[in-house]
């Protein structure tokens, strides 16, 4: 790939790179070409941790204390100080310890403080023995089993250490993430701010749910699924609806838009149909990139700048919109909300319970669905696998992906799956 082409470059002359034909681009030479133009949003802000989730930490993370910051007790039990040989076996039980107490009390050789999870170990103690594992009569214990020196007691720093890095820059807040940030005492987090996304569909058949229809019209379901997909990883949304099949007024949204937002999106318009002016329209404003993907669904795929905001292009039929979104588009996204590393889910051989077909020459994200027959996982595909059978995706709990050189296979054959759970 040459070094530093841009853009422009490329939109006006796709013929400039031997290795770069737009009528047959696979699908990880698109990422990898959509990439070198992406660059993060620097602008970031201070947000309380409650309303954290989905952000991207803008700083790293050092913790201001030891968690737990004070030894204390992993069950309810009993705390006593074992020596490394002959080990007391009967106990004199002097009191009890319970969570958030402070005492002052000292368990001496020979003694025992009963203990609650999470109370502080007592000076002198070393070793808690649960509850279950004791006999008792009157003030005292016997031990029916002889636990290790420092069993079940979490120590001081055990989580986390004071001034440890606990996270990085770059890192996606998730829950675990804010009930970490909560336990180190910090209520506030910077983030990088939410990149905004406006979108519309395109299409002078395409109709808002609602509306009857007439003959010829179908519902606008693209815009709904790419307003919920955006949601889910956090980008603030600008839904610009519907835009008939117009150059005049596909060129008026655009305009009207680009400079409020950080991505503009759109689905339909970007193939050869006579009525689709969207191609004319972004070459007029924008250095655009328009591909004939070799994947299935999702054939016709743009990409490229308005001035200084990003413009996607997905192909109409709602199918082949949702995988080229979740394929292409979102770990671009991620990429341009600060995220460092992130990586679609991952690939997993399972067994297919039903024949596959497919003819070699292009990459397949079928739609399938896994479960577990006699502790095996296995896979079948939904039905047919039209890229308009939006039910398809419904029905599916992952892909089916099948190589660019793949053909069709026969039942019990081992496939690649990418369960869909993991993009949201």
């Amino acid at each position: 790939m040459k070094e530093k082409i841009t853009l422009r470059e490329l939109a006006k002359d796709p013929g400039c790179l031997a290795e770069y034909d737009p009528n047959a681009m696979e699908y990880h030479d698109a990422i990898r070409w959509i990439r070198q133009f992406i660059e993060p949003v620097k602008e970031t802000q201070i947000t309380p941790i409650r309303e954290s989730l989905g952000k991207v930490l803008s700083e790293d993370i050092y913790s201001p204390i030891d968690v737990p910051n004070y030894d204390n007790s992993a069950m309810d039990g009993f705390v006593f100080y074992k020596a490394q040989e002959n080990s007391p076996i009967t106990l004199e039980v002097i009191g009890s310890q319970l969570a958030g107490q402070s005492s002052n009390k000292k368990v001496l050789p020979g003694q025992a403080i009963q203990i609650m999870t999470g109370a502080r170990i007592p000076n002198g103690g070393n070793t808690v023995i649960p509850i279950e594992l004791v006999s008792s009569e009157g003030n005292k214990i016997s031990l029916n089993e002889s636990p290790k020196i420092g069993a079940n007691i979490r120590k001081i720093g055990e989580d986390v250490k004071k001034g440890e890095l606990i996270l990085k820059k770059g890192r996606c807040i998730r829950s675990s993430e804010i009930g970490l940030l909560a336990s180190l005492g910090l209520p506030k987090v910077s983030v990088y701010r939410q990149i905004r996304v406006a979108f519309f569909s395109t299409g002078d058949e395409v109709v808002e749910v609602g509306n009857l229809l007439k003959v010829g019209q179908v519902y606008d379901s693209n815009n709904h699924t790419i307003g919920a997909m955006l949601e889910r990883i956090g980008a603030e949304i600008v839904n610009l609806r519907i835009v008939s099949d117009d150059k005049k007024a596909l060129k008026e949204t655009l305009l009207s838009i680009v400079d409020q937002v950080d991505v503009i999106i759109t689905s339909g318009g970007v193939s050869v149909g006579a009525a689709d002016f969207m191609k004319e329209v972004l070459n007029e404003i924008g250095e655009v990139l328009f591909w004939k993907l070799s994947i299935k669904p999702g054939r016709p795929l743009a990409y490229g700048k308005i001035n200084q905001t990003h413009y996607f292009g997905l192909p109409g039929n709602p199918v082949a919109s949702m995988v080229s979104f979740y394929q292409i588009v979102q770990p671009q996204l991620k990429v341009l909300m600060g995220e460092v590393d992130y990586e679609l889910p991952p690939l997993f051989k399972v067994k297919t319970e039903k024949a596959i077909h497919k003819k070699p020459g292009r990459m397949e994200f079928q739609r399938g669905i896994l479960f577990k027959n006699n502790d095996e996982w296995w896979v079948k595909p939904t039905g047919f696998q039209g890229s308009a059978i939006l039910s398809s995706m419904s029905q599916a709990n992952c892909f089916i992906v099948m190589g660019i050189h793949e053909g069709s296979i026969d039942s019990g054959s081992t496939v690649k799956v990418q369960l869909m759970e993991g993009f949201i």
